[in-house]
């Protein structure tokens, strides 16, 4: 059975370069959305197991997407992919329940390293 993961990044080249550390693993499920809103429509519809989500986004940023699955008691770990590294920015992804904070670009043995430590692979 697959793992079902979606990435949400309005950059495609920040996308793919997540896509491709995921691509190593041979029974993930990998969708794709281009901003908030898109990212909870997928959520909506099918069951994800893991978000990786940027936060500077159109129409719907990441925190505001983190807020929705907190108040709608949605169940998917989010690890949160950005280059906003303000300590303040961390301290309120983290208080919105996300895995961790990864800076871009994330490096593929940074990305399999979090996937290891939360027991995601």
């Amino acid at each position: 059975m697959s793992f079902p993961i979606l990435v949400c990044d309005d950059s495609m080249v920040a996308r793919k370069q997540v896509v491709r550390c995921l691509k190593a693993y041979e029974d993930f499920e990998i969708h794709q959305a281009t901003n908030g809103k898109e990212a909870l429509a997928i959520l909506a519809q099918q069951e994800v197991g893991l978000l990786c989500l940027d936060l500077t986004m159109p129409e719907l940023d990441g925190i505001g997407v983190l807020e929705y699955i907190r108040e709608h008691k949605m169940e998917c770990f989010v690890v949160v992919i950005s280059a906003d590294i303000q300590p303040e920015m961390k301290q309120r992804v983290m208080s919105l329940d996300a895995l961790t904070f990864l800076e871009k670009p994330v490096s593929p043995a940074q990305f399999h390293e979090t996937l290891h430590k939360f027991g995601i692979k």
